[in-house]
């Protein structure tokens, strides 16, 4: 599957979650992954969207965006000029002759344990998508019995910020941003 990452300033006001998912419902565009959040400015929050770019065009998917009152900014993340992370936690059946090895591999992945019971521990892990598929791979032959993870999350690498000028006329997202003096 082709993903495409959209990066989306929003202003942090009840419903717009509801306008942005209907607007991807109404035009048929599947969403692989969404998870959002608030940024520095407590005006403004930030959806981050993957969508399959084989069933959906992205080019439609930001026009369309862009034409939504509440939204303020829509950049689409290169792959290779963005970090992308996703949270997962995972309940892995182990024996106890076993246990070993599995905190071997969560070692491996930069995996914590963070819940631990005679039959199963449950893995946290933060890294990129890839590494998640890879670490859920090596923990098939232990036995996941529960998975849930939170969506990717990214930003542009480097010093590009995507808050400076928004979109919509009238939300000045600077204005909350600590003033900088040249001593």
């Amino acid at each position: 599957m082709t993903t495409h990452t959209l990066s989306v300033l929003v202003e942090n006001k009840p419903g717009v979650l509801a306008h942005v998912a209907g607007l991807f419902s109404r035009r048929a565009f599947n969403i692989a992954s969404l998870a959002v959040g608030p940024t520095h400015d407590e005006r403004v929050s930030r959806m981050t969207i993957v969508v399959d770019g084989a069933s959906t065009s992205v080019d439609q998917v930001r026009v369309q965006l862009e034409k939504l009152i509440r939204v303020l900014k829509v950049v689409e993340l290169a792959d290779d000029d963005a970090i992308e992370r996703e949270l997962a936690l995972i309940k892995v059946r182990v024996e106890p002759a076993l246990r070993g090895q599995l905190l071997e591999v969560a070692g491996v992945f930069s995996a914590n344990v963070v819940d631990m019971s005679p039959a199963t521990l449950v893995l946290e892990a933060v890294a990129s998508p890839a590494k998640l598929d890879a670490l859920l791979a090596m923990l098939d032959s232990y036995g996941t019995c529960e998975l849930v993870r939170t969506g990717r999350i990214g930003l542009a690498r480097g010093a590009s910020v995507i808050t400076d000028e928004p979109a919509v006329p009238g939300l000045d997202t600077t204005a909350a941003r600590p003033a900088v003096s040249a001593a």
